[in-house]
């Protein structure tokens, strides 16, 4: 009596198909790496692969795919490089962009006599002062508690829509996409720390003025603690506003990475 083959697929069908899990997660995958927050080091590798590898699965019989012919020859390395490189552009936006917090909260630091106040950074292992560490978490809150993520895994999916797998892209868009964002993030930075640091300027020159006046006053024990109660008290009254600012940073991140990923479309 002869059976017939148990049902399921062939050995080169599940090699196939491991291949188009893997190209379907190359994008996500480098977007996790270099995003802000999911590449962060407080977020263990095991647990991106994880996510990387399920966003991959929900995307098979929903994105077009190369034939499997391309991508079972060396016309797959092109391929490959493109899916990175729209990931990690992706992921690198957002974070050069999430970096003019950091780069206010130095500065800010720096005026108030806080430089000295460094802490372990988890997510680049560098020092970094306590006031960038303050911002970045409180952008990182922001971030979240608005669904940002989501709204960034969204644009990330629909961008297989206009650029998809084994379409080409134009990299030249990423460059120029690069460099103005690199201009954003210290014009961001600006301002966010100017109003901050003008006080804190007028505050030091007070100071000056009553030290000129009474030499015998010690600078270091009168003039420090009025800088650091000073530079407390606005940070406490600029919370509101501080998180607004936040707010149109996320937003506006979120948009110029959709610009990025459409740009990227050759023809555009």
């Amino acid at each position: 009596m002869e059976y017939g083959a148990l049902p399921g697929l062939a050995m080169q069908d599940v090699m196939d198909q491991a291949l188009i899990f893997l190209v379907l997660s190359l994008r996500i995958g480098a977007f996790l790496l270099s995003a802000p927050f999911f590449g962060s080091r407080m977020i263990p590798l095991p647990v991106r692969i994880v996510f990387s590898a399920s966003l991959a699965a929900f995307l098979i019989g929903r994105v077009p795919v190369p034939a499997i012919e391309d991508l079972t020859t060396l016309r797959v390395l092109p391929i490959i490089a493109q899916e990175l490189a729209l990931g990690l552009s992706a992921g690198l936006l957002l974070t050069i962009l999430f970096s003019a917090v950091a780069l206010a909260g130095e500065k800010v630091a720096a005026t108030a006599g806080l430089s000295f106040a460094f802490q372990i950074d988890p997510n680049s292992g560098g020092q970094m002062p306590l006031v960038s560490q303050i911002f970045t978490l409180f952008l990182t809150v922001i971030f979240l508690s608005l669904n940002g993520h989501l709204a960034a895994f969204a644009i990330l999916i629909e961008s297989y829509s206009f650029v998809p797998i084994g379409a080409g892209i134009n990299y030249a868009a990423l460059f120029t996409v690069g460099e103005i964002a690199g201009g954003t993030m210290f014009a961001t930075a600006a301002r966010l720390m100017l109003p901050i640091v003008t006080v804190l300027f007028l505050v030091n020159i007070a100071i000056g003025v009553i030290t000129r006046s009474a030499p015998t006053l010690n600078l270091f024990s009168f003039g420090f603690p009025i800088t650091l109660f000073a530079v407390f008290m606005l940070l406490f009254m600029s919370t509101g506003p501080i998180g607004f600012a936040f707010q149109d940073l996320v937003a506006a991140a979120l948009v110029d990475m959709g610009d990025l990923l459409r740009g990227a479309a050759l023809g555009q």
